[in-house]
């Protein structure tokens, strides 16, 4: 008899064994093993054979399963251990204290929300209340509670895929805009119940890129009221939103233009296209003088863009090799591009790229960056968003198993910008604080840690502190 079992389990093995042959129908073996292992038919009547039959399928599937569990847990316990071991002081206390400036999201979602029928192509962050909206492959936009992870309504009018999103508009007054295949650019009102409020067409074809350009100076004439577009007309539109009118159509692309990236102030736009080149464009300049800027570093399409915050520059800076970093009221110093050559490019505004990310192993489709400043998020064809610090010369310091299949998209939930309490004793006058502060500096940012990303998979997740 083997030295691993007691007599009793031995005992329960063979009975096991000449339970199951007996159930699939190897009656003549059954018997041989009986007899060899003297099994006597008093102790092996029918309901021992009907309660052993099973058993020997029922632990082997189980050991299946406990080494796939363990497999994945020595996965899990490889990941922490990489984490742990390009971790900083800084990024362990904030882990403890979850300081907002150095959060990242980590799997497991908190929600995975179904519902789509289709790939998923996009998501945007409602900038108040706990709302997201998802557009899909199946022409529909889907809104829903990020909170309770709940689906609120479903919006369709789209007749091709829906392929962007993004709430904005103007003051007082949030709009969500979306943009599909069928030409069209829709205006969605959300205190309306999400009434479709206007329908913008003027594009040749598809439409692939939706942002709301951020309000300009107060008291500016159309201020919030600007809507960008990206099609695969080659050109770029600019809309006002309230009157639904085309005010201007930058061109330049010699390709589909495949998504756009506006800075905090609403000056420069950032767009990418299938030419392989970003371009820079200043809103304050005519049509003909618009184009400030062409990067090109990438071989193949460029899929996504993002302007760098205030506060990355000075990490940003050093990784340029300056030794001061830009004034933080400057919007548009660093950018990054990330597309099909499975690269995220870093650039200075005067062209030059500072770092090359490697290490997707896929076509790279969204980026966005931390608003703490410290990291590039992005994600990619390969299922995972990757966490890359650039206080650390870009180092990949998290890699999230995000979905079952291609992450399509990516979104931060935008800062609560909460304007500091003035004193009472008379400090705060004409907009100035009692130490020459002006008020707009006063204004303190809220970070919402809170990630979204989409996928081929039909899931949208939502990842959160």
């Amino acid at each position: 008899m083997s030295n691993l079992l007691t007599s009793r389990q031995a005992e329960e093995l063979h009975k096991s064994i000449v339970a199951y042959l007996n159930s699939t129908g190897h009656t003549k073996s059954a018997q041989q093993i009986r007899d060899e292992l003297n099994v006597p038919e008093s102790s092996f009547d029918a309901a021992t054979a009907k309660k052993y039959e099973g058993l020997l399928e029922k632990k082997w599937t189980s050991v299946v399963r406990l080494q796939k569990k363990i497999m994945d847990l020595e996965h899990k316990a490889s990941q922490l251990q990489h984490e742990l071991d390009s971790a900083t002081p800084t990024s362990l206390a904030a882990r403890k204290n979850h300081d907002p400036t150095t959060w990242l999201p980590r799997a497991p979602a908190r929600h995975t929300l179904q519902s789509h029928r289709q790939p998923i192509t996009c998501v945007a962050f409602h900038p108040l209340f706990s709302s997201l909206a998802s557009g899909s492959e199946d022409c529909t936009i889907k809104i829903w509670d990020y909170e309770l992870g709940e689906l609120e309504r479903t919006l369709k009018s789209h007749t091709k895929a829906v392929l962007d999103v993004d709430f904005g508009g103007p003051r007082g007054n949030t709009l969500l805009a979306s943009c599909s295949s069928d030409l069209t650019i829709k205006l969605w009102d959300p205190a309306e119940e999400y009434k479709n409020v206007r329908t913008l067409p003027g594009h040749d074809h598809s439409v692939s890129s939706v942002r709301f350009i951020p309000s300009g100076a107060a008291g500016a004439p159309l201020s919030g009221n600007l809507l960008a577009s990206a099609s695969r007309d080659k050109t770029i539109r600019v809309w006002d939103v309230t009157t639904g009118y085309c005010l201007r159509t930058l061109r330049g692309h010699g390709e589909w233009v495949r998504s756009l990236s506006a800075t905090f102030d609403g000056r420069w736009l950032l767009s990418t296209s299938s030419d392989q080149t970003s371009r820079m464009w200043d809103l304050s300049q005519p049509d003909s003088n618009a184009q400030k800027q062409t990067f090109m570093a990438h071989e193949h399409v460029v899929e996504c863009c993002a302007f760098a915050p205030p506060a990355a520059y000075p990490h940003l800076a050093t990784l340029a090799g300056l030794k001061k970093p830009p004034a933080a009221s400057s919007s548009a110093e660093y950018l990054a591009t990330g597309g099909r050559d499975k690269l995220i490019k870093i650039f200075s505004t005067n062209g030059i790229c500072t770092k090359t990310l490697t290490g997707h192993d896929n076509w790279i489709r969204s980026m966005v960056f931390h608003p703490g400043g410290k990291y590039l998020l992005s994600c990619s064809d390969d299922k995972t968003i990757r966490c890359w610090d650039v206080a650390q010369e870009g180092k990949c310091v998290r890699v999230i198993e995000a979905a079952d299949h291609f992450v399509s998209c990516l979104r931060w939930a935008p800062s609560i910008f909460k304007e500091a309490v003035p004193d009472t004793g008379g400090g705060l006058a004409n907009g100035t604080l009692t130490n020459g502060a002006k008020k707009e500096e006063s204004v303190k940012e809220q970070i919402r840690c809170l990630v979204a990303c989409g996928s081929v998979d039909l899931n949208v997740r939502v990842f959160s502190a």
